[in-house]
Parts: C-alpha cells; sequence; structure tokens
C-alpha cells in the first residue's frame, strides 16, 4: 500500500549505470503531493494546504563538461538531450522531457548559469493523477541544475521558476501549490500556502491517522482538459465583481451577485471563495483534533468541486462514495480533476480494513481496478550523493 520511493531512487541509479557508464555523481529528489483541501483556489491567489509525499521523481546525474543535457527516461524507455545554449521558446508542449528544458530556459530566464549533466530519470508518482507527477519531475530537475551548477537553493524563488516552466513552455497555467509545497513540504506535516503573499504555515497531521490516496485508474491530461478554460471562467468571474481575483472576496459576497452573471460563472466563484472558507477551517479543525469537523469539510469540498465547479467525474464520485462507506473520517477528489486520485483521511488502527473494503466497493461499482497509497508526508526536494 505504500510507495515504493527506495527501489526508484535504486533504479535510477542503476539506469545511470547502464545507459552512460560508470557512476552517477548525485541523485536529486523532486516529491510529488497531495492536496488535503483547498482545490482550483491556488491560480485565484488563495488557501491550500497540500503535503509532500513519499513518492517521487529521481534523477541519478553527473556533471557534464558541456552545456548539453543527456536524460534518459525508465518511464517513458526514451532518451533525449537538448542545448543549453539552443532554448527558444516556441509554443506548448508537453512531452516528459519539455519539463526539463523549461526548467532549464526559466532558470535561464532568471539568471542562472546552467552547466549541463547527464542522468537516467525514474519515478513513483503515477502519471495523470493528480498527484503532481510533472511539479515533482520539475523540481528534481531544478535540484539537478543547482547540484551541477552551484546556484543558491531558494526553495519559494525555485518554485516561482518552476511554476513559469509550466506555464510557458508546457502550456498549462497553473497556480503556484505543486510546485512549491514539492519544494518546500516538511515532514509530518501539511503546508498551509497563501498562494498570494507565498508565506507558508506547517499544520501538523493528527499521528493516529494516515492519508490514503485513491487511485481510481483514470487519467486526464491537463493541457487539453477543461482547466485552463476553468481558470478563465474564474477570472471573468472576477472582472464582473470588481476585485482582481476570487480570493478578494467573502461567501456573503455571493448573496448579491453583479447583475447578468451568467450561473456557471458564479457557480465556479461559488467554489473557490467557499473553499478559501474551508481551507482555514480545516487548519483550525486540525489543530483542535475535531475528526468530525475534518470530515465534513472534505465532504463538502468534494460537493462543491463537483456540482459548482463541475471538475470531478464518474470514477471520482464512486471511489469517494466507497471510502465513506468504509469508514473514512472524510474523502474527497484531489488535484485538478476529470480523473486521477481520491483522498481519504484514516485512523491509523482502521487502514487496512479501510482499503481492501474501499477498493473491492469501487471495482464491483465500476469494474475498474483502483489502487491506494498510504502516504508519508515528507520534507521538500533534495538532493545527495549518490550511493554505489
Amino acid at each position: 500500500m505504500g510507495y515504493p520511493h527506495h527501489s526508484a531512487s535504486t533504479l535510477a541509479a542503476g539506469a545511470f549505470a547502464h545507459r552512460f557508464g560508470g557512476d552517477s555523481e548525485r541523485i536529486a529528489r523532486g516529491p510529488g503531493r497531495v492536496n488535503l483541501i483547498g482545490e482550483h483556489t491556488d491560480y485565484n491567489e488563495g488557501l491550500v494546504l497540500p503535503l509532500a509525499i513519499d513518492a517521487a521523481v529521481w534523477i541519478a546525474l553527473r556533471r557534464r563538461a558541456d552545456r548539453i543535457v543527456r536524460a534518459w527516461s525508465i518511464d517513458f524507455n526514451e532518451a533525449a538531450e537538448f542545448d543549453l545554449d539552443a532554448l527558444v521558446l516556441e509554443g506548448p508542449s508537453s512531452s516528459w522531457i519539455d519539463y526539463v528544458k523549461g526548467v532549464a530556459w526559466a532558470l535561464g530566464q532568471s539568471g542562472c548559469v546552467l552547466d549541463g549533466w547527464e542522468g537516467a530519470i525514474a519515478g513513483d508518482v503515477p502519471i495523470g493523477a493528480g498527484l503532481a507527477s510533472s511539479a515533482a519531475l520539475e523540481l528534481a530537475a531544478a535540484r539537478a541544475f543547482a547540484d551541477v551548477s552551484g546556484f543558491a537553493w531558494n526553495p519559494t524563488a525555485i518554485a516561482r521558476i518552476a511554476q513559469r516552466a509550466e506555464n510557458e513552455w508546457v502550456g498549462v497555467r497553473c497556480g503556484i501549490m505543486d510546485q512549491l509545497v514539492s519544494a518546500a513540504g516538511r515532514a509530518g506535516h501539511a503546508l498551509l500556502i497563501d498562494c498570494r503573499s507565498l508565506v507558508t504555515d506547517a499544520v501538523a497531521l493528527p499521528t493516529d491517522s494516515h492519508v490514503v490516496v485513491l487511485d481510481t485508474g483514470t487519467r486526464r491530461d491537463l493541457a487539453t482538459s477543461a482547466y485552463n478554460e476553468r481558470r478563465r471562467q474564474c477570472e471573468m468571474a472576477a472582472q464582473a465583481y470588481g476585485v482582481r481575483m476570487l480570493r478578494d472576496l467573502q461567501p456573503h459576497d455571493l448573496d448579491t451577485p453583479p447583475a447578468g452573471l451568467p450561473a456557471v460563472i458564479l457557480k465556479r466563484a461559488r467554489h473557490v471563495v467557499t473553499e478559501n472558507a474551508r481551507v482555514m477551517d480545516m487548519v483550525a479543525a486540525l489543530q483542535a483534533g475535531k475528526t468530525e469537523r475534518i470530515g465534513s469539510l472534505m465532504r463538502e469540498s468534494h460537493r462543491s468541486l463537483r456540482d459548482d465547479f463541475e471538475v470531478s467525474s464518474s470514477a471520482l464520485d464512486a471511489m469517494v462514495e466507497c471510502a465513506e462507506r468504509s469508514g473514512s473520517l472524510g474523502a474527497r477528489m484531489t488535484g485538478a480533476g476529470f480523473g486521477g486520485c481520491a483522498v481519504a483521511l484514516v485512523s491509523a488502527a482502521a487502514c487496512g480494513g479501510f482499503v481492501e473494503r474501499t477498493l473491492a466497493g469501487y471495482t464491483a461499482a465500476t469494474g475498474v481496478t483502483g489502487r491506494a497509497y498510504v502516504c508519508v508526508a515528507s520534507g521538500g526536494a533534495s538532493s545527495a550523493q549518490s550511493v554505489r
């Protein structure tokens, strides 16, 4: 039920020796993330409460004497290379190597002088599951460049650079949440992020509960999904209300919508505004140990994502319903939606039986085999000397 993260790092090191000869010098790690609550609020400069998880992308690497990057992706069984002197922003592209290229380009745009490297990349973050596999790759790549190039590592600044890579090079207009928690996560804690100020505050997770990721086995592509459309709708709502961002509205502002505001735009605004409020309520509930309130907030969040933001799916709804019936403290879809994963908070003592019942119920309801991962809240992106 856990993530085999140590085997992924070992796999990267072994693949490096096979592809490039000799031993790697460093191994860089970028963790995935699961968002406990606060969905589609980050690009509205709102509040989120994610945690970095022990699933990660690993790059076993060695510095080159030139400005060429050569990489081998184990997940895609593919080699790629590029010249750091020939990076030109041409338009959206979302091949795995473009996340590495985009980070290199954005680092260069920020003034970093980069050296080349060769590396093997392995990950155990499920791709397209709403667990920030792209941010994990971006932060692992940024760590690799920092290791060989020697620039200072500032988690918040690097997260901004990685976000720019995904926004401008890959073409997904994501907010800062994924990159920032992957850069600055704290072991044993969720990270309250104010996506306007980028101030973060670690919030301890209950020691007697587990965070369980429930993978529906369904996938989506953010670059071609309704993600960018939702962002545009939020911008339309903010403009109609006369505010910079939906972050600037309070729940009571929804009682008197602007004249002529389309019903669908009001629904999008209602989700974002009420979700921001739920994040702060969740922080208070976690700090006070109010498990019933934690559960009700997760359920409210899922209903809002399903009905007002309309980014859930039949598979996600079925998984959440099965989790609720199987004894979770609370469950909701997590990530951008349209497929991917749900997240549940579960009593540690009941976790094993919960997972078995939930997956069995999900298969009975959908005919699809799901998977479950019991997550450990981890620290942010890191690197270390490779060990033979």
